[in-house]
């Protein structure tokens, strides 16, 4: 509810001279934030540590988020990374704040989604439609450290939130809230809530509106927080739901405009669809390295773990899953800066493909770990805490069949208009550390019928040298993933009416994962041709580039030859390389602390 004074910082603004970026250039400050969070938040490793694995281990078993984790995010105001730098944030790139993520995500998921994504994910709804005097009061609540939530979903109707039944009446100028929402994260502790609801008994995505209520203006008669969930995983978060009887707010607590909740959200989950899964990197680089770790150490007829093949191509392959899922992240949070008429597409496939292959790569490394991987403590138990906390990210605001559902209404449109006709995206989506403009959320669109990143890997395979082994298995691979693209095409022009919605046949689902495939191939060509002639000598080199390829046409069912032993080598090799330097296993070969 909008009413009252936001907070400010010391200058008067929101938040002013607390979350406003360092001077430099972007990478500068994205580099110097993420080194200030590693060395605030410190070595997990180190048992004396406030914010060890064992700590954190020991506030999952009482369900609680860690105290000294979220003290210390306190501290650097970690919330000012969901801030527009407009209004006083840290908040420039889309790109950056999943990196600025990652160091929370490696230690615990739960602490990156309990203290600060589900605010995030509330805010972007007003980022993308406020007014200018929400955007104001919003940014002044997070920088002095509050929390939002966000509540679109209804357990009776699950992602099918047209048919929610949450009201927000029309009624003397204002809305009256009336009904329950259910697992909303931090309900209990947020100064405001983003709530989808109804505010038309008539059926179809006109009938609903977002609406923003501040707790601290709402009758306290009229709502009341519902008891926390049990959950199996983040069980450290507070998990609960609302429950309003005709709670008056002001008209002014409208988003955007009445009618229009679904467009609101749907171009709101393209930013917080791209962004999230790329966060969880780091809790499946903390799997990795905690394997890599017991390979090294545990010793099985006479030799140790890593000398076993295939306990050594799990690492390698592992790995492999982390660049290719960094690369397809990579593209798309940049093109919600560049590519704002294409997002949609890019999002639902990270937020469905992403989620995805991590669980496949956690599945397995578990059976390198072995017994272990049942153990709750101890050096392996951060191991099986994200095992079980990194599900709920597939799920979250939307689960997979809904992105699959946001892909399907679009392929035939694609393959009439699109599909091998469309210039290429931008070198720009592909670059790791080139500045961005500023969001512009106003051009996100539902459906754009364009697809830069498919149309770049059609051109790539007129450009991708053929020299080298590696650089042959690399073209090879793209040659038959470009057939795959034709195939895709030919059978989205089949497409029956009813198979061109949410109620389509479990085929056409199908189609929908095999182009999300094709997108993150996409994405990792575009990422090598990028770093070709830079200073990273792994990632211009074409034995990763072959080696993710030929993964992602083996995920297809391509019968592709076996790869050259040097890409193999030089996978391991880079493994071990990291793990020795304790650098990240994502494209930014990132120090860690330690």
């Amino acid at each position: 509810m909008l009413m009252g004074t936001a907070a400010t910082g010391p200058h008067g603004a929101p938040g002013a001279g607390r979350g406003a970026p360092s001077p430099g250039g972007q990478e500068d400050r994205a580099v110097a934030r993420i080194a200030e969070l590693e060395h605030r938040l410190g070595d997990p490793t180190d048992e004396r540590g406030e914010m060890s694995y064992a700590r954190l281990l020991d506030a999952d078993e009482r369900a609680e988020l860690s105290e000294a984790g979220e003290g210390a995010l306190d501290e650097v105001v970690l919330n000012a990374d969901f801030v527009p730098e407009r209004l006083g944030g840290r908040l420039e790139r889309i790109d950056t704040l999943v990196r600025v993520m990652r160091p929370v995500f490696r230690r615990d998921i739960a602490l990156g989604l309990g203290y600060g994504v589900t605010s995030f994910m509330a805010a972007v709804n007003v980022w993308t439609s406020g007014t200018a005097e929400q955007q104001r009061r919003l940014a002044g609540l997070l920088l002095d450290g509050r929390k939002v939530s966000v509540a679109y979903h209804e357990l009776a109707h699950g992602n099918d939130f047209v048919r929610n039944e949450f009201q927000a009446r029309p009624a003397d100028g204002g809305y009256l809230l009336d009904g329950a929402k259910q697992v909303i994260n931090n309900a209990d502790r947020a100064a405001a809530w983003v709530l989808f609801s109804r505010t038309s008994p008539a059926p179809g995505s006109r009938s609903h509106s977002v609406v923003l209520a501040e707790r601290d203006g709402l009758d306290p008669g009229r709502h009341r927080v519902l008891p926390r969930y049990d959950a199996v995983g983040v069980r450290g978060c507070h998990l609960s739901g609302l429950e309003f009887t005709d709670c008056p707010v002001p008209g002014s607590a409208l988003v955007g405009e009445e009618g229009k909740g679904v467009e609101l959200a749907l171009r709101a989950f393209q930013v917080t669809r791209s962004a999230i899964p790329g966060m969880a990197l780091g809790a499946a680089d903390t799997a990795l390295r905690t394997v890599v770790g017991f390979a090294q150490g545990r010793r099985l007829y006479r030799k140790s773990v890593m000398d076993i093949p295939h306990a050594r191509a799990t690492l390698s392959t592992t790995f492999l899953d982390l660049l290719i899922c960094d690369s397809l992240s990579l593209a798309a949070t940049r093109a919600v800066h560049l590519l704002p008429e294409e997002t949609s597409l890019y999002a639902a496939a990270v937020k469905y493909l992403v989620p995805k292959v991590l669980t496949d790569a956690m599945y397995d490394l578990s059976i390198v770990l072995g017994a272990r991987f049942y153990v709750r403590e101890g050096e392996f138990g951060i191991f099986q805490k994200h095992v079980r906390d990194l599900p709920v990210l597939s799920l979250g605001h939307a689960g997979s069949a809904a992105c699959q559902a946001t892909i399907i209404p679009q392929l035939s449109r694609l393959a009439k208009r699109s599909w091998f006709r469309d210039d290429p995206a931008p070198p720009s989506v592909f670059r790791l550390h080139e500045d961005l403009p500023e969001v512009a959320f106003d051009k996100l669109t539902l459906a754009g019928g364009r697809d830069g990143l498919s149309a770049a890997l059609v051109t790539a395979v007129d450009d991708l040298p053929s020299g080298s082994p590696e650089e042959r298995a690399a073209h090879g691979a793209a040659l038959r993933l470009m057939d795959e693209l034709r195939q895709i095409q030919e059978q989205s022009l089949k497409l029956a009416p009813q198979d061109r919605t949410a109620l389509a046949s479990p085929a056409t689902f199908a189609l929908a994962d095999r182009y999300a495939v094709l997108l993150a191939a996409a994405s990792v060509i575009g990422v090598w041709q990028q770093a070709r002639g830079t200073a990273d000598e792994f990632l211009a080199d074409p034995a990763w580039l072959a080696a993710a390829l030929h993964r992602l046409g083996r995920r297809l069912g391509h019968p592709l030859p076996d790869l050259p032993p040097g890409c193999e080598t030089r996978l391991h090799d880079e493994v071990l390389r990291r793990f020795g330097d304790r650098r990240s296993y994502d494209l930014y070969n990132a120090p860690l602390a330690g």
